[in-house]
């Protein structure tokens, strides 16, 4: 058999390991403990059986006649993708170093699905076939023979596959759930409890298809996820069009996007314009306008006319590879309460045989009780040893709630994460490109001789790269209708003051304050600007003057606009429980005082460097559970030193890859919406966890006065196994807001 086409590196950093997609993994605790016997196998030390998402990781090296006889011992087998594409095989063969390929995971996701949909459907009709059977037999006229027989054909349809695992586990001494029911439905058949053991029979039938169901039901809406994946593009070069798969595109390639298309990887717009649905990436389903100039994501699709786009990053860095990569490796981590219940689980099941044993020996050989009494006690006590609620108390739930948060373009990194994500008491935002959008706009202008402040200004300042004299060139342009502007002479530079030219023929300035200085004002000229300055500087603003020699033209005030969502998610966030919301910035107070009234952030701190924010992140620390949002380079230290770190998906790179949770959106619409999913997430996990142990209990207890019977030992188990699945699943209801109609955050887009 050949691997999938994923190959990865081991923790050593030298061996590799290549991916195969498994089938049949319905129960986490079987998942476990199949991969520790694989881990017994020569050159298996390093492998990994994940069940969240159904794949198996191992040393190339490992002989897979033996991995196949240990599945099959638990009814899971190795399935593999369609490889039909040489190039792809090819492609992922030079690729082997580099890490997983998001391509080969979204064909494995796939794979297999028709087969493992059929048998459900056959396990159901054997199922349906045993209960008529079942029913039959309470017919006054069935003879008693025909009665058993049909039992027995009954219990054999329904439990067939349950009996061939529990047989083989059972001759090598290894004790699961399948071995515990195999022990149970045999000994009731041999006490002669025929009706019980075919009601065990298929009520457990029905419990496995469940479970299989409700897991394979959450891998499904992950995989869902990766089916955005363009496979192939058109390169045009030399005038030619050639069809290439995606994963031999170069920096630099030109590609034709057709109307309904998917684009293969991130680039520039170079001509055509078209509305494009970004929502594979960002979560916002409104298409947005994209002319030649702008930049496009790979895997979101061209709604309307043709684009030629220049290729900018080879598919393996685009958004939408990291964002596949990053849900693949998100949903196989495992949270401090799943370690929690796999050590439980481990010691759980052993413990119950003891109890069984107990039951069955102690009362008939010190108390003179009847041994048929014992040994049906003992069998019913075997079968609330499943540990298959418990287990699946988390991963159905934490698989559902990321695969949620993914919808809406949140990108959680990890179930941990999530569960911290729905602890977060404290939230700390960077101001710049966080709470603000990043790029300065004039708020406010002071002129004393409006036409020629807006001459000299624009004049001067389109000669600079700064974003403020950016910002006054759009303001100006914005109000000047179109006039042409003066053209400066002898431009030069100012150095911490601003800039300096002849204007029609005057010497004319622009820049910060400091120019004030270099001017020969007279005294009433002096106060009357101070007095204005000031004003301008206590609302927190930057200040940009124009001048000439002997006169200021006018004084524009600038900030950093603040995103028109974050004063409705900070009021989200605070009725989704988040009782503290800090704004950290470096910018000076006036300036962090405005935005932070005006956000409705319940504290700020000004005027810090990358070092003291890590500070007052500690200092958050004692309060709970505190999150860090940011999006630059120097929010990357806050962004680790924090519970969790939160980075805006059009941020730094840094930022991304240090943060435990994305936003792919350029806003913080979505963040109360993810919180609202985790802490919804977490609730129903504790709830799980409680009614799985409660029923297991109960049904213990029953065995005191003697009133544990089969059946209901079957339904302590399949009762709490088919809520917690379907609790789990309840967080995939419900339909994503789009962009713009969200209950809790209007989001204006400025694309």
């Amino acid at each position: 058999m050949n691997p999938t086409m994923t190959s990865h590196r081991g923790p050593d950093g030298e061996s590799r390991r290549v991916e195969y997609r498994v089938q049949g993994l319905s129960c986490p605790n079987c998942t476990r403990e199949m991969q520790e016997e694989i881990q017994r196998l020569e050159h298996g030390q390093n492998a990994s059986l994940l069940y969240n998402s159904g794949r198996l990781l191992i040393d190339p090296a490992v002989d897979l006649q033996q991995v196949e006889r240990i599945l099959k011992g638990d009814g899971a087998k190795l399935i593999q993708p369609d490889l039909s594409s040489p190039d792809e095989t090819t492609v992922s063969a030079n690729a082997a170093d580099e890490g997983p390929s998001t391509q080969a995971a979204a064909e494995t996701a796939s794979a297999g699905e028709p087969e493992e949909e059929h048998e459900s459907r056959l396990g159901l009709w054997l199922l349906v076939l045993s209960a008529v059977m079942y029913g039959v037999t309470f017919v006054p006229a069935i003879p008693g023979t025909v009665g058993i027989g049909l039992d027995l054909a009954a219990i054999v349809f329904s439990g067939y596959s349950t009996f061939q695992r529990g047989l083989r586990n059972l001759i090598r001494l290894k004790f699961n759930m399948d071995t515990l029911m195999t022990v149970a439905l045999t000994g009731a058949v041999i006490i002669g409890e025929w009706k019980e053991a075919t009601l065990v029979a298929i009520l457990f039938g029905l419990n496995e298809l469940l479970e299989g169901y409700g897991m394979s039901r959450a891998r499904r809406s992950l995989s869902a996820l990766l089916e955005a994946a363009p496979k192939e593009s058109v390169v045009v070069q030399d005038g030619r069009e050639s069809v290439v798969p995606i994963a031999r595109l170069k920096v630099g390639d030109v590609v034709l996007v057709r109307a309904g298309e998917k684009i293969p990887s991130d680039g520039t717009v170079l001509e055509g314009s078209s509305a494009v649905n970004e929502a594979a990436i960002t979560g916002e389903s409104i298409p947005v306008t994209k002319g030649p100039g702008q930049p496009v994501f790979g895997g979101s699709v061209n709604s309307e006319g043709l684009l030629r786009i220049r290729i900018d990053k080879p598919y393996e860095d685009s958004s939408l590879a990291k964002i596949m990569q990053l849900v693949q490796e998100a949903q196989d981590k495992k949270t401090p309460t799943e370690l929690f219940i796999d050590r439980f689980a481990k010691w759980y099941t052993p413990a119950i045989m003891v109890l069984a044993a107990l039951v069955m020996f102690v009362p008939p050989l010190l108390f003179g009780q009847p041994w048929m009494n014992g040994v049906y006690e003992g069998l019913a006590i075997l079968i609330v040893g499943c540990p298959c609620a418990l287990v699946l108390s988390s991963p159905i739930a934490l698989v559902s709630g990321m695969t949620r948060c993914a919808r809406l373009g949140v990108l959680v990194k990890g179930g941990v994460h999530l569960e911290q994500l729905g602890k977060v008491s404290a939230i700390a935002f960077d101001k710049t490109g966080t709470l603000t959008k990043g790029q300065p706009e004039v708020q406010r202008e002071i002129a004393y001789d409006p036409q020629r402040f807006h001459a000299v200004a624009a004049a001067l300042e389109s000669g600079s790269l700064h974003p403020l004299a950016a910002a006054v060139v759009r303001y100006v342009a914005a109000r000047s209708g179109g006039d042409e502007r003066p053209r400066p002479a002898g431009l030069v530079t100012l150095p911490g003051v601003g800039l300096s030219a002849e204007v029609d023929g005057v010497r004319c300035f622009v820049g910060s304050e400091a120019l004030l200085a270099q001017l020969s004002l007279g005294g009433e000229a002096q106060a009357r600007v101070a007095e204005d300055l000031a004003h301008l500087k206590a609302q927190g603003l930057t200040v940009v003057l124009a001048a000439e020699s002997a006169r200021v033209l006018g004084l524009f005030g600038l900030a950093d606009e603040l995103r028109p969502e974050a004063p409705d998610v900070v009021r989200a966030l605070h009725r989704a429980g988040v009782a503290r919301t800090v704004m950290l910035t470096g910018d000076h107070a006036a300036a962090a005082q405005g935005i932070a009234a005006r956000s409705g952030v319940t504290e700020w701190h000004a005027g810090l460097l990358p070092e003291q924010k890590v500070a007052q992140i500690q200092a958050l620390a004692g309060h709970g559970t505190v999150a860090m949002v940011g999006d630059g380079i120097n929010d990357a230290p806050a962004l680790a030193a924090a519970d969790l770190g939160i980075a805006m998906g059009q941020g730094t790179d840094s930022a991304v890859e240090t943060a435990d949770i994305v936003l792919m959106q350029d806003h913080l619409g979505q963040l109360p919406r993810a919180i609202r999913i985790a802490r919804r997430a977490g609730r129903i996990i504790a709830w799980n966890i409680g009614l799985s142990l409660s029923l297991k209990l109960i049904a213990l207890l029953l065995t005191i006065p003697g009133w544990l019977t089969l059946w209901i030992a079957v339904m302590s188990d399949m009762g709490a196994t088919i809520i917690v699945t379907l609790l789990g699943l309840t967080i995939l209801l419900g339909k994503d807001p789009k962009a713009g109609d969200s209950p809790a955050v209007e989001v204006t887009s400025h694309n």
